[in-house]
């Protein structure tokens, strides 16, 4: 009898970008990839939300492969919503009765949004309570994560001083370096790693991409996008306008980096650049805009299970999609057209 041929995986690195709750949406993509077998995760590079994501995929696959991963993201994200329930941003009634995600209408997460913008986090939390490093640490063994071989991990955050992006890699990742990349200034306290004060990483990096181009030997990256970057229309309303304003700006680092992978994709294909020494990235992206532009900031503080999986079905059928359509042109080719996006702008 004869054997059917191991057909070889196609390996790829994974940039997650973050967006508080939105990062269930990631979780769903993360499910559907570790699903399939023709699929291997060399690398994750995460920012807020998204380096929690890289950080439990990690230790879920030391432990128990991509099962384990998936079992582990589950954990995490349930848990999140299971701390959530006693805090007092909640959804109203009418929104709930009208199946409406955002808080917007919420008495409390009016008052919390104001106050945020009157009182900084060394003022309303002197102690610096934040349940959600309390879930990462109950769910996380860092121990394994900084022992994981089977990916490379790097964690982005922004140093408060210089404003440069900080890349912290799995070998000394510790629980701090991920509150670090989440750590959003009107809510709470810069994150202190050797000395150094650290915000979010969607300032700088969100996520950072060059951390893939010498350490990993595949091309492809593919981009898990939870910040839409087209929205058309004009903001009008205080709140939608720093929506708006926070979605431009956490989406700014990442496209100077398309920018930058186009420009030596130009030199390479004019024969300006040596293809030993420069790769030619191939760039690849799953989102979901049109189920995810509805979506306010202040659902991103949402937690409600229901919203979660919710967001997690989304993610799956988004990866499920982007598999049928894009699998075989990995290795091959970008299915993101950097150049048309840039033109115009």
């Amino acid at each position: 009898m004869s054997r059917r041929p191991t057909r070889k995986k196609k390996a790829v690195n994974l940039a997650l970008q973050g967006g508080g709750a939105h990062g269930a949406f990631t979780w769903g993509v993360l499910d559907r990839l570790l699903e399939d077998e023709r699929l291997e995760i060399e690398a994750i590079s995460g920012t807020s939300a998204g380096a929690m994501n890289a950080a439990v995929v990690a230790d879920g696959v030391m432990q128990d492969g991509p099962e384990g991963a998936r079992e582990k993201l589950h954990g995490f994200w349930k848990a999140v919503s299971d701390a959530g329930r006693g805090s007092p941003i909640q959804r109203s009634p009418i929104d709930v009765f009208m199946g409406n995600w955002n808080l917007d209408s919420s008495p409390s997460y009016i008052f919390f949004d104001l106050f945020s913008r009157l009182a900084s986090p060394y003022e309303f939390n002197p102690l610096n309570i934040n349940p959600l490093r309390d879930v990462l640490e109950s769910v996380v063994d860092f121990e394994t994560v900084r022992s994981c071989d089977r990916m490379k991990v790097f964690i982005s955050a922004t140093n408060v001083e210089t404003g440069r992006v900080k890349v912290f890699d799995r070998h000394g990742l510790t629980a701090d370096m991920v509150m670090a990349s989440a750590c959003l200034p009107f809510l709470f306290q810069a994150v202190e790693i050797d000395g150094a004060p650290y915000w979010d990483g969607g300032y700088m990096g969100n996520p950072v991409l060059f951390p893939f181009y010498n350490a990993c030997t595949s091309n492809d990256v593919v981009i898990v996008q939870i910040n839409p970057i087209t929205r058309p229309g004009t903001p009008q309303t205080a709140r939608e306008i720093l929506n708006r304003v926070n979605e431009i700006s956490f989406n700014s680092s990442l496209l100077k980096e398309f920018r930058a992978i186009d420009f030596v994709a130009r030199l390479l294909e004019d024969g300006k650049l040596d293809p030993k020494h420069y790769n030619h990235i191939l760039v690849h992206r799953i989102e979901a805009e049109e189920e995810i532009k509805p979506l306010g900031a202040s659902s991103k503080m949402n937690a409600e299970w229901d919203f979660l999986r919710h967001l997690f079905d989304v993610g799956r059928l988004a990866a499920d999609e982007w598999i049928g359509n894009n699998f075989d042109d990995l290795g091959k080719r970008s299915t993101v057209d950097i150049r048309t996006m840039f033109q115009g702008a």
